[in-house]
């Protein structure tokens, strides 16, 4: 199992070995002591899934306060998994990276709590689960545009699908009250 530590500090891309014959595969999905022995916490306390048909785009969420750690991966189809650092005094503070992760390459990819999250579905469907650090609280929840111009996120997809809340989302200097600042490893 390989851990690469991406260009914003915290994000982790986890690549598991797969063991695969005639009869199908294995993967090892979460082991804590190894995924805590680089960074990622061992504490999830609520896995979601969601499914998405070609050109939906997620994003880019977070919460605050109850931010939450992420822990993504796909189980059918690709998606563009995008991370923006949204924690203030973070020396990557704005910038984003995008992954991709797909049923084939096992990726996950580890959000820290303050960066925002979103992806786009690049195949005909896809299915994501990702692991929380924290509950869900729908009064905590903020969304960033994903075309914010001063992120400037390069989508794969020209004219993304997005939800109503979504399509309504601030700039990212617009939600600056909402922040958390950056808590270096």
């Amino acid at each position: 199992m390989h851990f690469v530590e991406l260009e914003i500090p915290g994000v982790i891309r986890i690549e598991p070995r797969v063991f695969g014959d005639a009869r199908g595969y294995f993967v090892e999905t979460y082991h804590a002591e190894r995924y805590g022995a680089h960074g990622i916490p061992t504490r999830f306390v609520q896995d979601n899934e969601s499914f998405s048909k070609r050109g939906i785009l997620r994003g880019l969420h977070a919460q605050s306060p109850f931010a939450q750690g992420k822990l993504v991966r796909t189980l059918r189809g690709e998606i563009f998994d995008v991370v923006v650092d949204a924690r203030l005094g973070s020396p990557a503070f704005g910038r984003w990276l995008g992954v991709r992760l797909t049923s084939e390459n096992f990726h996950q990819l580890y959000v820290p709590p303050g960066c925002l999250h979103g992806f786009c579905v690049v195949s005909e469907v896809a299915q994501v689960e990702y692991k929380c650090t924290e509950l869900y609280h729908p009064e905590a929840e903020f969304c960033v545009r994903w075309d914010d111009p001063e992120i400037g996120v390069a989508w794969p997809i020209a004219e993304p699908l997005v939800s109503e809340k979504d399509a309504r989302a601030a700039r990212l200097s617009e939600v600056r009250a909402r922040l958390i600042p950056f808590q270096p490893g």
